[in-house]
């Protein structure tokens, strides 16, 4: 059984997807967890999404090069973020965020995300 689920909603199409939490950030994850559920309109950064949720977290084992179905905290400025493909400030086909981010669950298939086009509708609850 999966720990979240996602939903991703656009103009035309709605994404259910499955997560578990991961162990690289314990603290952040306990705040996230706290706070579920947590929606937002999204805003689209190359392959990523991102909207704002009310955690107030420091960088935990933050790193800017995430992998592909990434769900992390950006401390910088409240965000939660799902990567599934690079972004601009990626050198090739990896995720990277702006700059460095918590990485508190992973999506087990990404691969629906493909077809969401400009920004979405994003929420976050326990499984």
């Amino acid at each position: 059984m999966a720990d979240l689920e996602l939903a991703v909603s656009d103009d035309t199409t709605e994404i259910d997807l499955l997560a578990d939490w991961t162990d690289d950030a314990p603290r952040t994850r306990r705040a996230l967890d706290d706070v579920l559920p947590v929606a937002g309109d999204a805003a689209r950064w190359g392959d990523e999404l991102y909207f704002s949720v009310p955690v107030d977290v420091e960088a935990e084992n933050s790193r800017s090069e995430v992998e592909v179905g990434s769900l992390a905290y950006w401390p910088a400025g409240a965000k939660l973020c799902l990567f599934w493909g690079p972004t601009p400030a990626s050198t090739g086909t990896e995720p990277r965020a702006a700059s460095p981010v918590n990485v508190v669950a992973r999506v087990r298939d990404v691969s629906a995300l493909s077809t969401v086009e400009g920004g979405a509708h994003v929420r976050v609850e326990r499984a």
